[in-house]
């Protein structure tokens, strides 16, 4: 092999070395194309597996963590939570609505490859800055593959984030999580079992898309980043539904051993996977597989990444039943292979051996790096003197209709977040809520991270970034069950790069291991930057949380006039902290200073208490304070309700800090008149301060004497950025 055709692959001079001492001779083309698909950065994790083994990922309601195709949380009576988030960053940059729709597609499968049946679906888009050329064609392509995907398919698509910025200019990143819903004495697993068994081919058939998908999403973009559009893979949401149905009905009849979703590698990385788990070797006889296109090669067939394919170990005496379902379901269904024992993984084409390698080493035992790494140095506070707003009521105005604060109607009403019926809470809340099972529970849901903190301090940005998404789901009255993260990052090549990934991850494992909150699931998306331009580190996490009660769920809109608004978690002087704010970017132009401090055992009280007050529903409305700090969080809850509300005096100290400061750990909420002593009483045992700030009522929201501004002049300029930037010509 030449050192060029050895690079176009992916691998390093050293791991082609490994190659040879491993298998004793030079690799066959399909040989080295397995290696590549096998051992880059998306398949095999090579330079985060050191950092993700420190990941808290037991707990009490734990059923499967990392290691599957998506965790598995057991919410009682039965059922279990079957979630994971995957990126699909790079075709959705080359090809939008393709890239983003089979993102979605690929997500749904590893979920109902587990015997789930779908039920949600979030996604978290980070898009470039919106004066840039390419920003507006790609909100655009990605907004409708998604919903022409979750749409067709049937699932709501129920929350998520969009942000911009122009670290993302050249690499947008898009995060699609899933949920489903299963037993918890019928989930299956991808670990084969028994030699001599049939390996099976389930959906669609394959072709020549997405062929070096997964080497394609382990490098970086240059200039010629579209010459990639081949590696997209093409989604069909409806062959995606069929195939649902197929593998359900199939799974009830106790006919399937394992069973592996073709994701990323395709059916390279579903059989050494299936294999290498169950300790066992794969035969696979390519004559067999069923294809779209003609005269398909081993190397093509054995990367392609087409959609809607399934990779199953069957039992033998149940063949005629399972090909039964699969015809009747309109699907391939082929017997491509068997399992061995021979712990070797063998490709037969044309009655030629393709490919005769150790299947553990492709598997299990990918390279593993211990990339050095540098710390962040940590960022000065900011001037003491921070610039005041010439007017208060002009810089919530231009908070809120800002790109980054402006509402995401635009964006959420192009999904069906109302399909299957079961939709309590819909987008544009904290969290949103379904109602699960027969006996009345709740299932809430939330994606969060701060690009801005994170790329400040790692550490500091990892910590919030779960304490928010924790926080969310308390806002709507959910116990917290479990996360899932997608860790998006540069060239982890270069120490400082590597620096934020790791700093982020001990971020994330500090406060998840505080919260009692174990990461399930996962990916990492790295080489995220296009000529050496690193995206901002953009560590996503997407919790789930429970709710014994769907009816007890809090919202964000004030319920009624007269109410008092309590702030539960403030400091004395209500907020502080203005590093790295909202307010400091979209009125100055400035991303300075430390992110917040994130004080975990407060966090955990804070929060605890709060969602006692929600379930004993002593809360009316509710909120928890991040982006904009307080002033921006009323307003929502104002234009939420087309309610105003009143803030008499501001604590003492400057309105700037207590209006725009971003100090984490707090909560808006609403409380009936008659229940604020009770309210008090609980906060002064609990030991958390929460002072009654403000009565809803009105037209106007009213803060201290230095805002008044009318609730419908703050819904026109939240609701109008989008749509008037989306109705610009493309």
């Amino acid at each position: 092999m030449t050192p060029d055709v050895i690079a176009a692959h992916g691998l390093k001079p050293d791991e082609y070395d490994r190659i040879l001492a491993l298998i004793g001779r030079e690799p066959t083309m399909t040989e080295l194309g397995i290696f590549s698909a096998m051992w880059n950065e998306h398949c095999s994790y090579k330079s985060s597996k050191k950092w993700l083994r420190t990941l808290p990922t037991t707990g009490p309601r734990v059923i499967q963590g990392p290691g599957e195709n998506a965790g598995v949380v057991d919410i009682g009576d039965g059922l279990a939570v079957v979630f994971k988030m995957e990126s699909h960053n790079h075709p959705s940059f080359i090809e939008p609505y393709q890239g983003a729709a089979t993102g979605v597609g690929g997500i749904l499968r590893d979920v109902f490859t587990m015997g789930a049946r779908p039920v949600a679906a979030l996604n978290a888009l980070r898009f470039g800055a919106p004066e840039h050329p390419k920003t507006r064609h790609l909100v655009s392509g990605v907004v409708s593959g998604i919903g022409g995907y979750g749409n067709s398919f049937g699932v709501p698509t129920i929350g998520g984030e969009v942000n911009f910025h122009s670290g993302y200019d050249g690499n947008i990143l898009v995060n699609a999580f899933a949920a489903g819903i299963a037993p918890t004495d019928a989930i299956f697993y991808s670990k084969a079992s028994g030699v001599g068994l049939p390996v099976v081919y389930l959906g669609s058939k394959t072709g020549r898309d997405g062929i070096h998908g997964a080497s394609m999403a382990s490098a970086e973009f240059d200039d010629d980043a579209h010459e990639k559009r081949p590696t997209v893979q093409v989604g069909d949401p409806f062959s995606e539904k069929l195939l649902l149905e197929a593998c359900l009905e199939l799974m009830a009849t106790g006919a399937v051993v394992a069973i592996q979703d073709m994701g990323a590698a395709g059916l390279t990385s579903s059989a050494v996977e299936m294999g290498a788990k169950g300790d066992l070797g794969i035969e696979l006889d390519l004559d067999r597989i069923p294809c779209r296109e003609t005269g398909m090669t081993a190397y093509e067939m054995m990367l392609s990444e087409s959609q809607e394919r399934m990779l199953m170990v069957l039992r033998p005496e149940m063949r005629e039943e399972a090909e039964a379902v699969f015809r009747k379901w309109g699907l391939d269904f082929a017997i491509v292979g068997r399992t061995t024992d021979d712990l070797r993984f063998k490709v037969l084409h044309n009655g030629k051996v393709e490919a005769d390698l150790p299947i553990k080493e492709l598997g299990d035992q990918a390279p593993e790096y211990d990339r050095p790494h540098t710390a962040r140095p940590p960022r000065p506070p900011i001037a003491e003197t921070n610039p005041e707003p010439g007017d208060y009521g002009t810089a919530l105005i231009q908070i809120l209709g800002a790109p980054d604060m402006c509402s995401r109607r635009w964006v959420w009403e192009q999904y069906d977040h109302l399909i299957q019926g079961n939709t309590i809470v819909k987008p544009g809340g904290d969290a949103a809520v379904i109602r699960v099972g027969e006996a009345g529970k709740g299932l809430a849901f939330a994606l969060d991270v701060n690009p801005r903190y994170c790329a400040a301090d790692p550490y500091e940005g990892g910590k919030q970034a779960v304490a928010e998404c924790w926080r969310n789901l308390t806002a709507v009255g959910a116990e917290p069950l479990a996360a899932t993260d997608n860790l998006n990052f540069g060239n982890p090549e270069r120490p400082e790069i590597m620096g934020e990934l790791v700093g982020a991850i001990k971020g994330i494992g500090a406060a998840c291991t505080a919260l009692a909150f174990p990461i399930v699931s996962g990916n990492v998306s790295l080489y995220n930057e296009t000529n050496g331009t690193a995206i901002p580190p953009t560590p996503t996490i997407g919790g789930v949380g429970l709710l014994d009660d769907v009816t007890a769920a809090a919202t964000v809109p004030f319920k009624a006039e007269g109410e008092a608004i309590l702030l539960a978690g403030a400091p004395e002087t209500w907020g502080t902290h203005l590093g790295q704010s909202t307010y400091l970017r979209e009125i100055h132009g400035r991303e300075d200073g430390p992110p917040p401090p994130v004080d975990l055992d407060h966090e955990k009280k804070v929060g605890d208490f709060v969602r006692g007050l929600i379930r004993d529903r002593l809360v009316t409305a509710c909120h928890d304070l991040s982006d904009g700090g307080l002033a921006v969080g009323l307003a929502e809850m104002a234009i939420a309700s087309g309610i105003g509300a009143t803030v008499d005096q501001l604590a003492d100290q400057p309105a700037l800090p207590v209006l725009f400061g971003e100090d984490q750990g707090r909560y808006l909420m609403t409380i009936a008149a008659d229940k604020v002593d009770a309210v008090v009483d609980r906060a002064r045992d609990a030991g958390v301060l929460a002072p009654r700030i403000g009565t809803t009522g009105g037209t106007d929201l009213i803060l201290g004497g230095v805002v008044s501004i009318s609730v419908a002049k703050l819904r026109e300029a939240h609701e109008n950025w989008f749509p008037t930037f989306m109705q610009a010509e493309l």
